[in-house]
């Protein structure tokens, strides 16, 4: 099994907002920090996976790694590329490799591992984050096997179970909210900052839930107008959020800013124009778009990803069985990809091997050939020939015995001897006769 795959992460069940937001991949930063990860690790592959819930590393080591080590150096390099100390990052990362690594990957891919169960944005999510990597030749020869085994199971179990009907996502859970706190939308404006995927699920959750007046805001305007046209609402940009702020009775974020959008000072001033009318701020962005301290605010109500937790309780309860399945679908996939991964390496031995072999008698008959033009006697040819073809063939296993028997293993002398086809050489005490 590919037991030289690693997985480091940081989630939302290992850290709170306000760390998961230092670890975050801006998405014109992934190039250059695969390109990074592999100069400064001892990974040959890598995959950075950062959302607004997670960032992971999946990488391929070579045979001159050990897990453990190999995840040491990749913690230690986010520590050092984040700028955030080791220890603080060391408490709330998380690692696997292997089958571990493997069966972890195929159920974030399912949305089993997210914090809305059954989520479907991860799997494309996933799925860019390893495109972005193939670009940036972060995937060799390993990745591109695996990744692809993991995207065929992820969709089995999305298929063959009903993890993913009626999908309650975070968009969902931040329009759920809302309707809690204000139960007639048909009467308010929301403003939402972002033309995203997850923008777009709210603004359809909002159109849904009967709103009264949409208001998108984005970077550019014209994605701001594709956006808004398809729910009749108007688009501004994201320079222009302050001046309609007042007007909003819910703002909901996500953008891919580095820094705040909505600091306390526009946030408090908003409040006094609407002459302190409460107002619902809902921030699902990673790094946050809304300064914390606007919590501060009296009559603002300001809410996180993470404080959306309450809210998706009851979805993870109606899907619990329905993940007991998808877990089961994925432990016995894992073992099929087990089984052809060993496979494939078999495959890859044995060709190789007889491919050394064949170097090997060739390089021998050619001297062989060379001793004959040279009127050397056929019989003395031959015998040395077939002298020398022997002792080169068989100095690799026999060396590879000697080491073992040294070693003290006699269960892997036994199992070499057998293939060897030599099993009554070996005698009943385990002891080995090779000199």
């Amino acid at each position: 099994m590919p037991s030289n795959l690693v997985v480091i992460g940081i989630n939302h069940d290992s850290a709170s907002v306000a760390v998961r937001e230092r670890v975050a991949f801006a998405p014109e930063c992934v190039p250059e920090a695969i390109s990074e990860l592999m100069a400064e690790t001892r990974l040959s592959e890598g995959v950075i996976l950062s959302t607004c819930n997670r960032t992971e590393i999946y990488g391929w080591f070579g045979t001159d790694g050990e897990a453990a080590l190999v995840g040491d150096e990749v913690i230690a390099w986010l520590s050092k590329y984040h700028s955030i100390a080791l220890d603080d990052l060391a408490t709330c990362t998380y690692r696997s490799h292997g089958i571990a690594g493997l069966t972890h990957l195929v159920r974030v891919a399912a949305g089993l591992n997210s914090m809305v169960l059954g989520e479907p944005q991860i799997f494309g999510q996933i799925k860019s984050a390893f495109a972005v990597s193939q670009e940036s030749g972060g995937i060799g020869d390993s990745l591109s096997k695996l990744f692809p085994e993991a995207f065929r199971l992820a969709k089995r179990v999305r298929t063959d179970t009903a993890i993913g009907e009626n999908p309650v996502s975070v968009a969902y859970a931040a329009v759920d909210l809302a309707g809690r706190i204000f139960s007639d939308l048909s009467n308010r404006t929301a403003l939402l900052l972002g033309a995203g995927e997850t923008i777009e699920l709210v603004a359809r959750h909002l159109n849904e839930a009967g709103l009264g007046k949409l208001i998108v805001a984005n970077r550019t305007l014209k994605r701001a107008e594709m956006l808004a046209n398809q729910f009749g609402a108007e688009a501004i940009l994201l320079a222009d959020v302050t001046e309609r702020l007042p007007s909003a009775d819910i703002v909901i974020s996500s953008t891919a800013s580095q820094l705040p959008i909505l600091g306390k000072g526009a946030v408090e001033e908003a409040i006094k124009a609407r002459r302190y009318r409460p107002a619902l701020l809902i921030d699902l962005a990673v790094p946050r778009d809304i300064e914390p301290q606007v919590a501060s605010l009296s009559d603002v109500y300001l809410y996180t990803v993470d404080d959306l937790r309450d809210v998706v309780e009851e979805n993870v309860r109606l899907r619990s069985h329905e993940a007991s399945k998808a877990d089961k679908i994925i432990e016995e996939g894992v073992v099929e990809v087990e089984a052809t991964w060993l496979q494939r390496v078999s495959a890859d031995v044995v060709r190789n091997y007889r491919e050394s072999a064949m170097a090997i008698q060739q390089a021998e008959l050619e001297r062989a050939l060379k001793a004959l033009e040279g009127g050397n006697p056929p019989e003395e040819v031959m015998t040395r020939l077939s002298r020398d073809l022997t002792n080169k063939l068989i100095h690799a296993p026999t060396a590879g015995l000697k080491q073992i028997a040294k070693e003290g293993d006699r269960v892997n002398v036994s199992r070499a001897a057998e293939l060897l086809g030599v099993s009554e050489a070996i005698p009943s005490d385990g002891s080995s006769t090779l000199q």
